[in-house]
């Protein structure tokens, strides 16, 4: 007889360190009894399966057989087979059987397999691909290569089972933000411990100058999360995607998760600056207070989270004129001329062209990723001048525009 009460808490031992319900693990045992009483008293072939009684502590065995004829299964004779092998062994030639449709099916096995006549003197309305149930002895001693065999499957069902919970869990976390606990640094790349998985931030989603020490907690956005077949699931992890900017102000300002004011794109040099558009879906609601916040709180949150990364909030415009003028603050922009192709030419101030190009050119850099408009920046002064750098936004990449939510709306070339 079993000990239930031992079982019992062996059951919930495991479901509390595995975070899996207790009935998968029930499942797991008795996919495990079935393994060792096929090892020990049943052919190869065959299907056993076992139920635990929970309450009386009993066994029950069954296998089970599939209901087949001649035209789902090929009918082999094993004499037939033996003597043809003999013969080709003695001619020193292996026998290769031709290929054809019906060597496709599945060879019959008496184990699995019963014919649908005689099938149906056990039942007498079964159908091809029925299964049969035919109960089998109790049994409860098993030899010692049967205990390992239960308990590789135990394991092996435990494994797949908390693979299985994790992939679920983190794949509906996928475009979110988790915390996790650094756990190692190899060639690069970060290891985070997040409680029941581990999460890998690949070197080119690590922010720009940040130090990454074993043990402390920090917050990530979860890029994807693959499943290898046998593996635990990858989670993909960044602090460097431009939609972890999106997520952690979705946190901080109310507005935004409930959908008042939206984020209409992003631009991110991670580490050093962002650019971020947002647009008011009600009127009266101020969408760049909004993430600015009382006295700065909101956005000084964020700034903290990236490592004192600069953000710039700008208004959103549908007009390219507007938006493209805006994009370029701090600088002062004086006339925005719109061409065909998304191509901009903007004039400013001989004393805001260097701000408006910003140093290394990164501000009209991120001006352009965040508009999809290539621009060129010219001296109000001297029009015709090329600045040096040429003309921002030229290089066409799936990076070029970070867009958040939805698509900019097409917008039509026109003169100011």
């Amino acid at each position: 007889m079993l000990d239930l009460k031992s079982l019992n808490y062996a059951i919930r031992q495991i479901s509390e360190e595995k975070a899996l319900p207790e009935e998968q693990i029930l499942s797991a045992v008795e996919s495990a009894i079935a393994a060792a009483y096929k090892k020990e008293y049943c052919g190869k072939g065959e299907i056993v399966h076992a139920k635990i009684d929970t309450e009386s502590g009993q066994f029950t065995f069954w296998k089970t057989k599939t209901v087949v004829d001649e035209s789902t299964v090929r009918i082999v004779d094993e004499e037939e087979e033996l003597a043809a092998a003999e013969a080709a062994a003695e001619k020193g030639a292996a026998v290769v059987e031709p290929v054809d449709e019906e060597e496709l099916l599945p060879r019959y096995n008496p184990d699995r397999h019963i014919m649908i006549e005689e099938a149906r003197e056990i039942k007498k309305d079964a159908e091809l691909g029925d299964e049969l149930s035919f109960s089998l002895e109790e049994k409860q001693d098993f030899g010692r290569i049967a205990a390992q065999t239960a308990k590789q499957v135990v394991l092996q069902k435990i494994r797949e089972a908390e693979r299985d919970s994790v992939r679920k869990e983190y794949q509906g976390k996928e475009g979110e933000i988790v915390s996790g606990l650094i756990q190692r640094v190899e060639r690069g790349n970060t290891f985070i411990d997040l409680g029941r998985a581990v999460g890998v931030m690949f070197y080119n989603e690590v922010i720009r100058g940040e130090h990454y020490n074993i043990g402390d907690r920090m917050r990530f956005y979860v890029v994807a999360v693959q499943d290898e077949e046998g593996k635990r699931p990858g989670i993909i992890l960044s602090r460097s995607h431009p939609k972890f900017v999106a997520k952690l102000f979705e946190m901080e300002v109310p507005e935004i998760a409930e959908g008042l004011v939206e984020i209409k794109s992003i631009a991110r040099e991670p580490g050093s600056r962002t650019k971020m558009a947002v647009h008011s879906t009600e009127e009266g609601i101020d969408p760049i207070g909004a993430c600015v916040g009382q006295r700065g709180t909101r956005v000084m949150t964020v700034t903290n989270e990236l490592g004192n990364e600069k953000i710039d909030i700008i208004q959103w415009h549908e007009d390219p004129v507007k938006f493209i003028a805006a994009a370029l603050s701090p600088a002062k922009v004086t006339h925005v001329e719109v061409r065909d192709h998304r191509e901009a030419k903007v004039l400013v101030p001989e004393d805001q062209l260097s701000l408006a190009i910003g140093k290394d050119g990164q501000n009209a850099r991120l001006a352009a990723r965040l508009t999809g408009w290539k621009i060129d920046i010219r001296s109000q002064a001297h029009p015709e001048a090329e600045q040096e750098g040429g003309v921002f936004g030229q290089v066409a990449d799936e990076s070029a525009v970070d867009f958040v939510e939805g698509e900019q709306a097409p917008v039509e070339s026109a003169e100011e």
